[in-house]
């Protein structure tokens, strides 16, 4: 059985976000550092090298895998933000449709600037993934 390849790592989300360039990017990551912080209530760490996770959860499916993950977080991509929203987007249609300027993946949200959002839009659907999220499957700080 095969191993997540993202996994918590010891690097500290504040210093890796504050090597972001250009300027309003590194600005953009650090609001959105507050903002998950403050929705969570949980420490951010880096999983992997690029993504600044909150929360975690450990699954278990059908078929005998199982592991942990991120809760919820982001990882500011060169092209875009991804926000990460577990169990996923599939079923936050309405809340997506007032978000403003977006696209969606299977779990992964693509933002390319703040401003092009409606962040308490952007709250709601962090406290309903997680609410979502551990209603399967516990959700932990660490």
């Amino acid at each position: 059985m095969s191993s997540n390849k993202t996994v918590p790592t010891k690097m500290d989300p504040s210093a890796f976000l504050e090597g972001i360039v250009p300027d309003r990017r590194k600005a953009d990551a650090l609001e959105l550092l507050a903002l998950f912080q403050d929705e969570t209530g949980f420490d951010p760490v880096m999983w992997g090298p690029s993504i600044v996770g909150f929360g975690r959860y450990h699954y278990r499916y059908a078929s005998g895998r199982e592991g942990d993950f991120l809760a919820t977080g982001f990882s500011p991509r060169k092209a875009n933000f991804s926000i990460y929203i577990m169990p996923g987007y599939q079923d936050y249609a309405g809340l997506l449709g007032d978000l403003g300027k977006h696209k969606c993946g299977k779990s992964c949200l693509y933002v390319n600037k703040l401003s092009d959002i409606d962040l308490t839009v952007l709250r709601n659907l962090i406290r309903t993934g997680l609410s979502d999220l551990n209603n399967i499957w516990p959700v932990t700080p660490h």
